[in-house]
């Protein structure tokens, strides 16, 4: 039992590099699995490892590669394993033993390891992988979706500028051209609340990174609020250009870090405080409202009237048996435009997307 744990440990860690979510807790799921089944056969091996090890479709492909690799498409011998050594497979010729050695050189080659981090869930990375992705976050320069302005500029086409036009006509004295002039575009604003509490705490540092690239692309049009126990704005501190020292600023000034949420409270007060009308709301929460789910409702109908768009983003969502079943977010999801997922750095840059085409 003991060679057969450190051939699945080593096995794990060869998906873990290969970005699949195979964490010790699955690794023990996968022990007690094969306890029942017959180690000796490929098809059991295979089977347990899958569902165990495997968290979402994007990691069956990757699974297969390394189960292909690592046993070289064979069974592996408890007997033939130390807990040092690893034995890939037992080899009946030498062109096994090189088809088995070229496979298992390609599992590192199938993704580099930004493509990897970019799709892996921020909760469950190192703190070296977490850095890399927060600083990947801190390059992020995304677009925004453009509004209408009321004031106007010269244009080729549009509209006849006839002060323009006679001053040209007084200055040269005749008219020599036709100004013409349209409405310029401005970025639309973006509201973001970010939930703070202890069921978000995995993800919050994250979020805020996101927030504070958010600030620093556009900080005439971006507002951030904390929402917990009590609503907080933070858009002052996430305007430093260091996002270290700009979380810090925000720990400072946010009073209510790993509390409760009461959603319904914090978007009245918000909505009474600021207002919504014509901007893209963004409130990143999972959802575990303490509060009443009737206001918060009530106030989700009220700001879905005000705002161009709104945008929930629940980290959860990135779960291919995700549901919706918690009280905020059943109160919630009637009113929303989007519901995304905010747990990993490709779905930031998805977000991204949205708010550049919203």
């Amino acid at each position: 039992m003991r060679e057969l744990a450190a051939t699945m440990t080593g096995f794990a860690r060869t998906l873990r590099a290969a970005g699949v979510a195979a964490d010790h807790e699955r690794t023990r799921n996968l022990l007690l699995a094969l306890d029942h089944l017959d180690v000796a056969a490929p098809a059991d091996v295979y089977w347990a490892g899958r569902f165990t090890l495997c968290a979402t479709p994007d990691d069956l492909p990757r699974y297969d590669r390394c189960f292909a690799a690592y046993f070289g498409g064979r069974s592996a011998k408890v007997g033939r394993t130390s807990t040092t050594t690893v034995t890939r497979h037992t080899a009946a010729t030498e062109q096994d033993e090189q088809e088995g050695e070229a496979e298992a050189e390609a599992v590192p080659g199938t993704a580099s390891r930004t493509e990897i981090l970019r799709n892996r869930d921020v909760a469950r990375l190192t703190e070296a992988e977490r850095a890399e992705v927060h600083r990947m976050l801190s390059m992020l320069r995304g677009r925004r979706a453009q509004r209408r302005s009321r004031r106007f500029e010269a244009a080729h086409r549009g509209v006849l500028d006839q002060r323009r036009t006679i001053r040209d006509a007084l200055r040269k004295g005749e008219v020599a051209r036709l100004r013409r002039r349209r409405h310029s575009t401005r970025p639309r604003r973006v509201v973001l609340l970010v939930d703070v509490s202890g069921s978000m705490a995995p993800y919050a540092e994250t979020l805020l990174r996101f927030a504070h690239a958010l600030v620093r692309s556009e900080p005439r049009a971006t507002r951030v609020y904390s929402i917990g126990t009590r609503l907080t704005p933070i858009t002052a501190e996430l305007r430093h250009r260091d996002p270290g020292t700009a979380l810090n600023e925000v720990s400072k000034a946010v009073p209510d870090w790993s509390g409760g949420t009461r959603l319904g409270e914090e978007l009245r007060e918000y909505l009474t405080r600021a207002g919504a009308r014509g901007a893209i709301v963004v409130i990143a929460s999972d959802g575990w409202e303490r509060g009443d789910p009737e206001l918060l409702g009530t106030q989700m109908a009220r700001l879905a009237r005000q705002a161009h768009r709104v945008i929930w983003v629940n980290p959860h969502k990135g779960y291919a048996d995700y549901q919706p079943l918690t009280g905020g977010m059943r109160a919630a999801l009637p009113y929303l435009d989007d519901l995304v997922a905010g747990h990993s750095l490709a779905a930031f840059e998805e977000l991204s997307e949205r708010l550049a085409h919203a």
